[in-house]
């Protein structure tokens, strides 16, 4: 069954507080070769039967209205995998 995968992330503007406490936790790791982390979602949606325009249009007004939050977040992926 083919899967559409939409990945979500905080808006580039804001804080992410998540990536940051990576970063830290790298810092006391000794890993100092990464200066930012940003900690974002992945949602994958399996269709029934083929994946269509109209799904795909689907899966697109989901993840705007259901998957985020459009004041913190933006939808940058929405791929079909078979």
């Amino acid at each position: 069954m083919p899967t559409i995968v939409v990945d979500v992330m905080p808006k580039a503007e804001l804080l992410d507080p998540q990536g940051k406490a990576v970063v830290g936790a790298l810092g006391r790791l000794g890993i100092e070769d990464f200066s930012a982390v940003r900690i974002g979602k992945r949602f994958e949606l399996t269709v029934d039967g083929e994946v269509t325009d109209e799904v795909l249009a689907a899966a697109k007004k989901i993840a705007d209205d259901m998957l985020s939050n459009s004041v913190i977040e933006d939808v940058v992926g929405i791929e079909v995998v078979e």
